[in-house]
C-alpha cells in the first residue's frame, strides 16, 4: 500500500494511476478532505449519473404499473425462472 498527499498525487497522477491499474492500493490523504482509496472501475461496475438512475427507476416503476413483469411460477425452480427471464424481451 502506498499513502500519498494530494500534492504528490497532482504532481505524479499518471504514476499512481498506473500503480492502481497494477493492483497496488493507493491511499490519497488530504488535510482538508480526509482520505481516499483509489480504485479502478471494472466492466462489471455500473456507473451512471443520479439522473440516469432515477430515469431507470421510473421506467421500472412504469413497467410494474403496466403489468410488464415476470413472476416466478409456483413450483418453478429458480434456475428455470432465471432462464425464462433471460429469454424474454
Amino acid at each position: 500500500m502506498v499513502i500519498i498527499s494530494s500534492r504528490e498525487f497532482r504532481a505524479n497522477t499518471g504514476r499512481y494511476l498506473d500503480m492502481v491499474t497494477k493492483g497496488i492500493d493507493v491511499i490519497l490523504k488530504s488535510r482538508s478532505c480526509g482520505s481516499f482509496r483509489l480504485t479502478p472501475v471494472k466492466e462489471s461496475d455500473m456507473v451512471m449519473s443520479e439522473q440516469e438512475f432515477y430515469e431507470k427507476l421510473d421506467h421500472s416503476i412504469n413497467q410494474v404499473k403496466e403489468g410488464k413483469v415476470i413472476y416466478q411460477k409456483e413450483g418453478e425452480s429458480t434456475n428455470d425462472f432465471i432462464d425464462r427471464m433471460l429469454c424474454t424481451d
